[in-house]
Order: structure tokens, then C-alpha cells, then sequence
């Protein structure tokens, strides 16, 4: 089985945490799955850029990114986080290798532009290629890609993809059967209760009352549009349960939430709709 799995930035700055994936991650690719692994890291960049003096300014959830900070998100996604977890998963006994979109030009990117911003978003982009044969030469070499949240411009400019976004639209051109988003809380939860699944429905309801925020409201979108284009089955785990990645992938019910398949129209697809 094919699969993409998202892993949440806050997520790597635990240490346990980032062992206990590792061993997961491992785990699943010796069992014969071919896995995509693609890692955030907002909370963490936040805190890089405030140390560097540098502000953020958002825009529909979306982080304004000059070229400064830019090269700041280069640094820490393709540099500090995604060696810290390609490390961990090579270190549990499964050969992992980090990669960036530079590398064989293996995510490609445009520029995204926002409704009502005059001022434009900077280097923001969305994903709009995989180098599939790529990614495979390293499936069949027994390899484990792990990829930040970067892609490359026809410009030859590198640009922040929204890490929820591109795991969706990754999980669409290579086909995933299934895309796991791994969180830091234990999955879409209504109140304290963590729902066993949702629907398109469901999703709009929870997001009209205010039952969801955030980067919660990002993944349900992007899960709705992955299905959309494909994707067989999307899951939303906590990461700081023993064995919930393992569970996600082993079986059909387990811990976290499912999104169900819904019917979206053509507009909607990821690659049309992406950042909204």
C-alpha cells in the first residue's frame, strides 16, 4: 500500500514523540508499504523567526513570506526539522533520506495569490507536480522519503506550501491509497469527545459552530479535497499515542477520526481551490 503521512511540526520538537513515530514509520515501511513522509513545522518556525527579529503577517491562514523569510523557512523545514526526522527514522533501522523540492525537482510549485490581498503573498506557493519516478526509485531501493513543506518554481525560486495542503495534493499525484495526518491532539474532537469520523456535512457544521479553528479547519479541507481526487481513505491521528500511526495503517477502524468520501464539485479540486 501506498501511503502519505503528515506529520505535525509541533510534533518535532518532542522528542519522544519524534522516537516513537520513527519506530512507527520503520515499522510500516519494513512491512512492504511504500511511504511519502511529509513534516511540518509552523510553531517552530514561528519561534526562529521571533529569535531572528522577524514578524509574521497572515493572510487567510497563510503566512506572508518575503524572500528573507523565505530563506529562514529553507533553513529550519528543509534543514533543521527534516534532518532531525529523517535521522530518527534511520536511527529506529529503516533507511530514510530527507528531501527538499530541489532535489530532482521532486515537488514543483506556483505562486498562490490570495482573494482581496492587494500586497500579494510573497513566496507562498501551492503544489502542482511530483517527480513520481523519483520517489519510486527510492521505494524500490527500500528507501523512505521524508519531505519539508517547500516547492519549486518554474522560476527557479523556492516556495512555503501550507505542509496540510501539500500532503493532500502529494497523496493525489502519487496515487496514495491513504493520507494520515498525524497531530498533535488526538483527532477532530467535538467538545472533548474525539469523533470516530466525519462527513463533508459533519465538516461544515463543525466549522459554521466554531467547533473547529485553526490548522483543524485546514487538514478537514484538505482531506475533503484529497478524496476528491482519489484518495481512498483519509485519517486524523494523535501523534502522542503509543502505536496510533501503526493503528491508522493497519486497519480500517482504530484510534483518531475518518473523513469520509464526499462528492465535491469539478472547482474544487485541489490544485484549482488551493489555500482557500
Amino acid at each position: 500500500m501506498r501511503l502519505v503521512i503528515k506529520i505535525a511540526g509541533a510534533l518535532l520538537d518532542d522528542e519522544a514523540a519524534v522516537r516513537s513515530l520513527a519506530r512507527q514509520i520503520a515499522e510500516i515501511a519494513k512491512a512492504g508499504h511504500e511511504l511519502l513522509v511529509i513534516h511540518g513545522g509552523g510553531k517552530i518556525f514561528t519561534a526562529t523567526l521571533a529569535r531572528m527579529g522577524m514578524t509574521s503577517r497572515f493572510v487567510g491562514g497563510l503566512r506572508v513570506t518575503d524572500r528573507e523569510t523565505r530563506d529562514a523557512a529553507v533553513m529550519v523545514f528543509a534543514g533543521l526539522l527534516n534532518k532531525r526526522l529523517a535521522g530518527a527514522i534511520s536511527l529506529a533501522g529503516q533507511t530514510a533520506v530527507g528531501i527538499c523540492a530541489s532535489d530532482a525537482a521532486c515537488f514543483l510549485a506556483e505562486p498562490m495569490f490570495h482573494e482581496g490581498d492587494s500586497g500579494g503573498l510573497g513566496y507562498v506557493g501551492y503544489l502542482t507536480g511530483v517527480n513520481l519516478e523519483f520517489l519510486s526509485s527510492l521505494w524500490r531501493a527500500g528507501v523512505v522519503p521524508v519531505a519539508c513543506c517547500l516547492g519549486l518554481g518554474s522560476d527557479g525560486e523556492l516556495y512555503n506550501i501550507n505542509a496540510d495542503h501539500m500532503a493532500a495534493a502529494a497523496a493525489e499525484y502519487c496515487q496514495a491509497e491513504r493520507l494520515i495526518y498525524v497531530t498533535d491532539v488526538a483527532g477532530v474532537l467535538d467538545g472533548e469527545k474525539v469523533l470516530d469520523k466525519v462527513t463533508g456535512a459533519e465538516i461544515e457544521e463543525l466549522i459554521r459552530h466554531q467547533k473547529v479553528s485553526g490548522g483543524m479547519v485546514l487538514k478537514l479541507e484538505a482531506a475533503k479535497r484529497a478524496l476528491a481526487g482519489g484518495v481512498r481513505q483519509v485519517r486524523i491521528v494523535g501523534g502522542t499515542r503509543p502505536r496510533a500511526l501503526h493503528s491508522a495503517t493497519n486497519g480500517a477502524k482504530g484510534p483518531g477520526t475518518r473523513v469520509l468520501p464526499i462528492r465535491l464539485p469539478i472547482q474544487a479540486k485541489y490544485a484549482a481551490r488551493a489555500g482557500r
